[in-house]
């Protein structure tokens, strides 16, 4: 880039040689919905810190101004390049005084990337006050705040500050002034004279979230098939626990909002001549991004976007834990009598991983619909295909079985099918592999780090061989120990044996025998010299 766009404009505390374009919250369709629906048309808005293009886009569209704040200048100078009816502020967000307020300030990558390295980096109360002063009155405000205490803390086994990114230069540390509540983050809003309209808590991650549930609907006792969209599937992690169970855990035990990863709150300064809500029906109560379709969720329905209509949610639990349980139990019994209603599901017509299944004691209910294969699949490739992910998901995620543990997942797989009642062959193990592979998303993303859970299970067979090489090296000594005493008593005997041979030849009729010996080998050695 050799000189700066007209549109881009230096506040001060720009970082030239920094970029941010990687390291944002990649929000994709929950967060173009929303912003989608806040976008106040005509109005003007704000974005506060990196987002995606998408979020761009929408606001561009919309809004009759449309301005970004961002510290990276390469990032600014791209920006104004491609969208040249955008106002694009360079520098640290505190800089940005002079300004008009907006109708809608968004910051869905939250505060931390605000600021630049040029200053002693501000608390998060210094950052979200600077922010809170450019929402207009009647104007609305979109903030992520990171929970320090989310659930992917607890899943992610290195610390926080070791994810070695490059936007993570800075550790977050220890801020006295971030919330750490949603009641403390509605009293900051409060000081700011804001009123928070809705919160939402984001699943799975706050770098890549999916899902968006308001605070009012996590209040409702959810069905466990809303769970399943809402727990990450690993990615480069370093796991110490199965997100899926845990997610169920948190929501079951009513702390899907306090174990948030990430909250979302929606809120507004409040007008001189507001006679209403300005937010009543816009804000949906949840949304969830299921391959890259977003549904619209209520605490018995999911509609997908934009012209669905509403589906039931299934009630009862995921067939995967189920297994799990029974497994762990070592109730043979119930697990065959499982799989073979399983079988017969599928037999019907029916297609979901046991991940994506409920059970509610008497019939099978997809939370998920799969895409169609792309040819025809018989049903024994279909059932071999559901046992042979659950097998993979069991093994990888440590669970005990009743079952010997050195067996694969392919090998466990054949047994589940003949446990079912069907019993399936190698060909069709390879097809069910196979149509797996077609239909998308893996049993245990490949490519990625190890679990904590991988290094138990590594931890547990290397111990095995170890008690078994002991047992080995135990054998060995104590068939060398009896080899040696056989060596001692030959060794005794060959002494012996010497002993004698030597007294014999001590003897007088030895020593004539040699000296009458030695005459006729002298000769017959003479005879052969003379015969030439």
């Amino acid at each position: 880039m050799n000189e700066t766009p007209g549109n881009v404009r230096l506040i001060g505390g720009e970082m030239l040689l920094w970029s941010d374009a990687d390291t944002a919250a990649d929000w994709r369709g929950v967060g173009l919905e929303l912003a989608g629906r806040l976008v106040p048309v005509g109005g003007r808005v704000l974005l506060a810190g990196p987002h995606p293009a998408g979020l761009v886009a929408v606001a561009l569209e919309r809004a009759s101004h449309a301005a970004v704040v961002v510290r990276s200048y390469p990032d600014a100078c791209a920006l104004g390049e491609r969208h040249r009816s955008l106002t694009v502020h360079c520098g640290r967000l505190r800089a940005l005084t002079e300004e008009e307020p907006y109708d809608l300030v968004l910051a869905l990558d939250g505060l931390g990337r605000t600021h630049s390295a040029e200053e002693p980096a501000p608390s998060w109360r210094e950052s979200f006050e600077a922010l809170a002063r450019l929402v207009a009155p009647g104007g609305r405000l979109v903030l992520a705040v990171p929970n320090d205490l989310g659930i992917d803390r607890f899943v992610e086994a290195r610390p926080p500050e070791r994810e070695g990114s490059d936007g993570h230069w800075e550790p977050h540390g220890f801020d006295p002034t971030h919330p750490g509540g949603p009641a403390a983050l509605d009293a900051a809003l409060a000081s700011a004279g804001l009123v928070a309209g809705g919160r939402y808590a984001a699943y799975p991650g706050r770098d890549a979230p999916r899902a968006l549930l308001e605070h009012t609907l996590l209040a409702e006792e959810l069905p466990e098939a809303l769970t399943v969209p809402l727990a990450a599937r690993g990615g480069d992690t370093m796991l110490v626990a199965d997100p899926l169970r845990l997610a169920r855990l948190a929501f079951r035990h009513g702390l899907g909002e306090h174990l948030a990863p990430l909250w979302v709150t929606v809120a507004t300064r409040p007008a001189a001549d507001a006679a209403a809500d300005p937010l009543a029906g816009l804000l949906p109560a949840g949304l969830v991004e299921v391959g890259r379709v977003v549904h619209e969720v209520t605490a018995t329905t999911t509609r997908r976007l934009p012209d669905g209509s509403p589906r039931p949610i299934p009630r009862g639990r995921v067939l995967e834990e189920v297994l799990v349980e029974a497994c762990a139990r070592e109730d043979v019994r119930a697990v065959r009598h499982l799989l073979a209603r399983l079988a017969d599901w599928v037999e019907e017509g029916g297609d979901a991983p046991a991940d994506n299944l409920v059970w509610d004691g008497e019939r099978f209910a997809a939370v998920t619909p799969l895409p169609a294969p792309v040819g025809p699949v018989t049903t024994q490739v279909v059932l071999c295909r559901i046992l042979w992910r659950f097998a993979v998901r069991l093994l990888a995620s440590g669970h005990h079985h009743p079952w010997p543990w050195p067996q694969s997942a392919d090998q466990l797989a054949l047994t589940l099918c003949g446990m079912a009642g069907r019993p399936c062959g190698e060909d069709e193990l390879d097809r069910a592999r196979k149509l797996d592979a077609e239909l998308g998303e893996p049993a245990v993303p490949s490519g990625t780090a190890p679990a904590y859970r991988d290094l138990l299970s590594t931890r547990d067979r290397l111990a095995d061989q170890l008690t078994a090489a002991l047992a080995r090296v135990a054998r060995l000594e104590t068939k060398l120990t009896y080899r040696e005493r056989e060596l001692v008593r030959a060794r005794a005997k060959l002494r012996r044996t010497q002993r004698r041979a030597a007294a014999y030849r001590r003897t007088l009729g030895y020593r004539l025998s040699r000296r009458l010996a030695r005459p006729r080998k002298v000769a017959r050695r003479m005879l052969r010299l003379l015969s030439g």
